[in-house]
């Protein structure tokens, strides 16, 4: 598999490739956010590290412009600490996010577990396609179809609705959807969870501020409404 390096401070890519590089990965790097995004049109890139903080065009930009043409997971980086900096990531599309200075063995732990869900799928199923609602899953393509119209999900959203709908009113709290979708035992905000149901609420529920799929179940989680 192919990873996309951004950032602007080449030690750091080096020492990030270096260790990729010992996993088995290609691993190319952009130092800006320009490059970024050229390069990320190759089809052949499985998942993005992107840097927040980058010369030319910002990480957020780029992550956002990446979203219209790609689906391929993304790892925002940042060196700042404040909570919207991270919000602002997941909202443009990122899947995950960690702040620098970050532990190499936890980069390497997130990036395997995105891989391995991204190349396999949320499961093992032979499901071509499942349909609830006026919703349709389609497995292949990993998108959704609602009325006729296709509906393009990033890969965590993509997971998330295949759980939800594959097990109707089960009811998921914010840590198990976590260890589930995320695929390893996460040490970050939970904040992420909401973010990403947000997201898809927006993009599937007839309005996003009354869901009538995924519902909160208050003080628990989440649930998945068959209607």
């Amino acid at each position: 598999m192919k990873i996309l390096i951004v950032d602007d401070e080449k030690l750091l890519v080096k020492g990030m490739k270096f260790n990729l590089e010992q996993d088995g990965y290609v691993v190319e790097s952009a130092y800006d956010g320009e490059e970024a995004l050229r390069m990320a049109r190759d089809k052949t890139i499985s998942l993005i590290i992107l840097d927040l903080m980058l010369p030319v065009i910002d990480g957020l930009t780029v992550c956002q412009k990446v979203r219209e043409f790609s689906n391929v997971p993304i790892i925002m980086l940042t060196a700042k600490t404040e909570d919207m900096d991270k919000i602002l990531g997941l909202e443009y599309g990122a899947d995950d996010y960690l702040t620098k200075p970050f532990n190499i063995l936890e980069l390497k732990a997130r990036v395997k577990a995105i891989l391995r869900r991204s190349s396999s799928g949320t499961t093992t199923t032979t499901k071509t396609k499942l349909t609830v609602g006026s919703i349709e899953i389609d497995y292949n393509l990993r998108r959704a179809i609602i009325k006729g119209e296709a509906v393009e999900l990033t890969g965590k959203e993509f997971d998330l609705l295949d759980l939800f709908a594959s097990n109707p009113g089960k009811v998921y709290s914010r840590e198990s959807l976590l260890d589930i979708i995320w695929g390893y035992d996460y040490p970050g905000d939970i904040r992420t969870v909401d973010v990403h149901v947000r997201r898809l609420r927006e993009k599937i529920e007839p309005s996003a501020a009354s869901p009538i799929y995924i519902l909160t179940k208050w003080g628990v989680g989440y649930y998945f409404k068959e209607n």
